[in-house]
């Protein structure tokens, strides 16, 4: 194919141009020049690149922060006259006097339970003590210790 103009002609051959060479010297340099401009402008922008990241990683992460929306025995934690022995924080027993702190701690530091009966072979319950928690039997619940709540019932962060 040529083209054709006044003055002067070229053929196509001529227009083709070799493809640039990307090792070498100069390869290297606009490699480092990119880099060094992506690391320019994400030092410019760490909040709203720290805040796309984190957006990004909670949105793609498989089964992240599943929460526990809706637990049965949510009302034996404290917000009723029973309370369950498995994952009642210590703070649920002031409402039955005697039982918070000494019998409380024994049970949270204990268990899990099968049946409300176990707590009486606590090593260092009293009989004393022992006299105290029947005293409130009734109260006491046994369900399946949940992971959720298990892990804090001596300490769930909540202080006065």
């Amino acid at each position: 194919m040529t083209l054709r103009g006044t003055t002067t002609t070229i053929t196509l051959q001529q227009l083709e141009m070799e493809e640039p060479e990307t090792s070498g010297v100069f390869g290297v340099l606009a490699a480092g020049f990119g880099v060094g401009a992506v690391v320019g402008w994400l030092n410019s922008k760490k909040k709203e690149v720290a805040t796309a990241a984190a957006a990004a990683t909670v949105a793609l992460a498989p089964g992240a922060a599943q929460a526990m929306i809706d637990y049965d025995g949510v009302k034996y934690l404290g917000g009723t006259d029973k309370v369950d022995i498995n994952n009642a924080n210590i703070q649920a027993y002031r409402q039955f006097p005697g039982m918070f702190p000494t019998i409380a701690g024994l049970i949270g530091t204990h268990g899990p339970y099968k049946q409300v009966s176990e707590i009486y072979d606590i090593p260092g319950m009293t009989d004393q003590l022992k006299n105290i928690a029947k005293k409130y039997e009734g109260n006491l619940v046994c369900l399946p210790a949940s992971p959720a709540y298990f892990i804090d019932r001596i300490n769930n962060g909540l202080y006065r």
